[in-house]
């Protein structure tokens, strides 16, 4: 006969946290319990001023009666709405309700008798005793709780944070509950002098930015991380330039766009980029995003490029009627339609594969579509190259542009991306810039819709910048070549570009061009230094000299034109003479570089028309 041995069972997982809430349920009804007869108690007894010996029953009985009355409250309370998080402030407020109401219905029924059992004031002070004493039973539970996440001092690496607010309080929350998270914050550090001496989640504060070399020293911690969400580059530079004199590693928290879907948490920490050290994160930030855009049919060129591939990103955030995406490069649609959707197959109407050259395939793309908002993005954009291809920029810049327009007459805004080069060119894409705004300013005038230009300077990282190329050359372990060691450039990240090119198509006024306060220009020689220092290995600087059409330091506004801010005051407003598109059909792409890179100037100066 087989003998089976019976086997203890252990409680599953969904039974283990019922006996736990069991047992904290039971720990606190006994507590509560505790804490009315000892308020009770107190109250009484400093009432008959420390002499209890003939009242401890009735006292006790009053307590009891007035703990029953509570738990009963509470429990009503709570199956009517729910238990608030225990140790919260929801739970206090409850706590502190419930407790008056008890001490109102005990005074009720004390006060009209003739013997009363217990002193009148008893309900009151008793109440208040018994509140002070539940809460502090709660608060040693949370701490108890709070201390029990914390990582483990002895394999968290030690952390500084720099920056104590909505970001920073929610990263420091976020660090000392989470066991795993792996950072243990040791110190807090921020510029505001009215946080001096504070003391957040047992962390204390140790200063400001002139502090950090002190406060690492001081708590051997071995990162310090900026908890700014919206920090600009100087901020960064001057905290990291700290850091690593402290010997210390240096962290970022994201900017502040990237954290509008989700709260920030540890895993968002990370390596500081160049983007960071050089990019201005929230100069258009309390502008509206949606630029009017919902419902609305929108066609970007260019859309496989880098400016164009994040118009059609927020765009699409805005709720278009329909996205329409248009560009000659079949491999960057595929990109792009792979980072919208997560699925390229290429076989929607919402991808257009077409040549802004093709000036009637163009007109019958813009005649069967009819889209309502055009964003021209497409151009041809490397310096060097097409000022020795001139020709080159006349077909797609100039040319391409006007097949544009003369499709856009029917459409309620057109938005053209123009470039800080157009202002004072003296280089062909400046030249070709420059033209393309006079033309949109003309459709202006010809047209019913809103013709506009946004002009804005460097992108970072976008493809071909010279940020791209750094890297590129940094990774083949080749020296980095800056032109000269004095050459200055505008940078903005690629959001905040198109922030700005979506609120051109909101606020832009017919036949102007937008320009965005980038803040100072940034030395180009800081921008390879600092890439250098970021790079894991070696990497030498050779200065190579200014090519021809390359200016030393780039202009926002061309000769004549005014900064003038009248509805933001980060952007400018700026009047464009108009060119009859006439004047540009006679070019001749076969003319020697130099002619015709003469005539390309010549349009440029031409002035506007009485």
């Amino acid at each position: 006969m087989q003998v089976i041995a019976p086997v203890a069972t252990r409680p599953s997982g969904a039974a283990r946290p019922r006996t736990e809430s069991w047992r904290r349920t039971s720990t606190l009804f006994i507590a509560d319990t505790a804490a009315w007869i000892g308020g009770f108690l107190l109250a009484a007894w400093a009432r008959f001023e420390f002499d209890l010996s003939s009242h401890v029953v009735p006292v006790l009985l009053g307590g009891l009666v007035a703990a029953v009355l509570y738990l009963a409250a509470a429990t009503a309370l709570r199956a009517r709405r729910g238990r608030d998080p225990l140790g919260s402030l929801q739970e206090a407020r409850s706590l502190a309700v419930t407790a008056a109401g008890t001490a109102l219905v005990m005074l009720c029924a004390v006060v009209p008798l003739g013997e009363r059992p217990v002193p009148a004031s008893t309900p009151a002070l008793g109440a208040a005793v018994a509140l002070l004493l539940m809460l502090s039973v709660r608060a040693m539970y949370r701490h108890h709780q709070d201390r029990l996440l914390r990582p483990d001092a002895n394999s968290a690496r030690p952390v500084l944070l720099f920056g104590l607010g909505s970001a920073g309080r929610g990263l420091l929350r976020a660090m000392v509950s989470d066991p795993h998270g792996g950072y243990l914050p040791v110190g807090l550090l921020d510029d505001d002098p009215g946080k001096r001496q504070l003391r957040i989640d047992g962390v204390r504060m140790l200063g400001g930015r002139r502090d950090v070399v002190s406060a690492v020293e001081q708590t051997g911690a071995s990162t310090v991380i900026l908890s700014v969400s919206n920090a600009d580059a100087e901020l960064i530079g001057e905290v990291r330039t700290q850091t690593l004199r402290a010997g210390a590693q240096f962290k970022v928290v994201p900017p502040v766009r990237e954290l509008v879907n989700h709260r920030i948490s540890v895993a968002d920490v990370r390596d500081v980029s160049i983007d960071d050290l050089l990019g201005r994160r929230h100069v258009v930030a309390d502008l509206a995003c949606d630029a009017g855009l919902a419902g609305r049919r929108v066609l970007v060129t260019g859309a496989g490029g880098s400016i164009g591939s994040e118009l059609c990103r927020q765009i699409m955030r805005a709720n278009p009627g329909e996205l329409m995406m248009l560009d000659r490069d079949e491999s960057a649609l595929h990109s792009l339609q792979m980072s919208l959707s997560g699925r390229a197959l290429l076989d929607g109407p919402e991808l257009i594969l077409a040549d802004l050259r093709d000036g009637a395939g163009i007109a019958r793309i813009f005649a069967d579509r009819r889209p309502d908002v055009v964003f021209h993005a497409a151009a041809l954009k490397h310096l060097t190259l097409l000022q020795r291809h001139p020709a080159e920029a006349v077909k797609t810049n100039v040319w391409g542009t006007l097949n544009v327009l003369e499709a856009c007459r029917d459409v309620a805004r057109f938005v053209n991306i123009s470039t800080d080069k157009a202002a004072n060119p003296v280089s062909v894409l400046g030249y070709s810039k420059r033209i393309t705004e006079r033309l949109t300013a003309h459709a202006a005038e010809a047209a019913d819709g809103t013709f506009l230009s946004v002009r804005f300077g460097n992108v970072l990282s976008s493809r071909g910048s010279v940020v791209t190329a750094f890297r590129a050359q940094i990774e083949a372990g080749l020296p980095i070549t800056v032109t000269h060691s004095e050459v200055t450039r505008y940078f903005m990240t690629v959001q905040e570009a198109v922030h700005l090119v979506l609120q051109a198509a909101e606020i832009g006024r017919d036949g102007e061009a937008l320009v965005l306060d980038m803040g100072r220009p940034v030395s180009i020689d800081s921008v390879a230094r600092q890439l250098a220092a970021l790079s894991p290995g070696p990497a030498q600087i050779v200065y190579t000299g200014l090519r021809p059409g390359e200016k030393l330091h780039e202009d926002l506004f061309g000769e004549g034109e005014d900064d003038v801010r009248p509805l933001h005051p980060l952007i400018s407003h700026v009047s464009v003479p108009v060119l009859d598109p006439r004047e540009v059909v006679d070019l001749d792409p076969f003319a020697e570089p130099e002619k015709l890179i003469h005539q390309l100037a010549w349009l440029c100066g031409q002035p506007p028309r009485p």
